[in-house]
């Protein structure tokens, strides 16, 4: 038997896919101009133990980290207070328009998504080593943020972090990632009293949607970026799409 599923199909890929500086609050409005009611974001934790967004597990990527920083200082997140991650830009790397949009915490996100009736998938990115404590934090604070408010759906990569989360906060509906397929997919999905698989997108066939679907477990995909990928994965009746092309699928598209 299938649990409720109160989640839209479309779901935009890190707020508004590659538009907008992802894992912002900026690219969360965006996403919600293209129309889409339900975001994706990648959450890790500061070294003072504060929930944030960020995907990678260093700051070069996305921040201005390499020259504001001190020189010689650990480019890794994790590493620094959040009052330190807070004064960094996270916006001019992807555009000028953006420049100075800060790192958003996860009360920001779980403050925005309320105020503007959306959804969000928080996929659990602990830096290596954090997995335990990550999954155990990022829950504990969802559970407590969320409280009145349809879940946030947790997802992880890490199977350490997800029995954490489950620990922390058994309510919150959670899914296993996965990026290649492995025989044991479904098996440690359940074991982990997950409610949906989320699979790279090319991997699903009818028989393993089927497959799973019986077994109660929901079916998403990441990262669909094209109509003809899109609508495969519509007739397979998958449950949920991950995209990067906010301007081109879903609601609006």
């Amino acid at each position: 038997m299938q649990h409720p599923w109160p989640y839209p199909r479309w779901i935009a890929h890190r707020g508004a896919g590659k538009l907008a500086p992802e894992n912002t609050l900026a690219a969360f409005r965006l996403g919600h101009q293209f129309g889409w009611r339900m975001y994706e974001c990648d959450v890790k934790l500061s070294a003072d133990g504060v929930p944030f967004l960020l995907h990678d597990a260093t700051l070069t990527r996305t921040t201005n980290a390499a020259t504001a920083l001190p020189a010689g200082a650990s480019p890794t997140a994790g590493d620094h207070p959040f009052a330190t991650l807070a004064q960094l830009d996270a916006g001019s790397w992807h555009s000028a328009a953006y420049a100075g949009e800060p790192l958003p915490t996860l009360a920001n996100i779980a403050r925005y998504c309320q105020a503007a009736g959306a959804l969000v998938n928080l996929e659990i990115k602990p830096t290596p080593g954090q997995e335990a404590l990550t999954g155990h934090t990022v829950a504990t604070q969802a559970a407590l943020l969320w409280q009145g408010h349809t879940p946030p759906l947790l997802s992880s990569f890490e199977p350490t972090a997800l029995t954490s989360a489950q620990a922390a906060a058994p309510a919150l509906p959670r899914g296993l990632l996965i990026d290649t397929w492995r025989s044991t997919a479904l098996q440690e999905a359940q074991a982990l009293g997950c409610v949906a698989l989320i699979c790279k997108h090319t991997l699903w066939t009818s028989e393993l949607v089927a497959h799973a679907q019986a077994l109660g477990l929901r079916t998403l995909s990441y990262t669909a970026n094209t109509e003809q990928d899109a609508q495969r994965l519509v007739a397979l009746g998958t449950d949920g799409i991950i995209s990067d092309s906010v301007d081109k699928l879903g609601p609006e598209g």
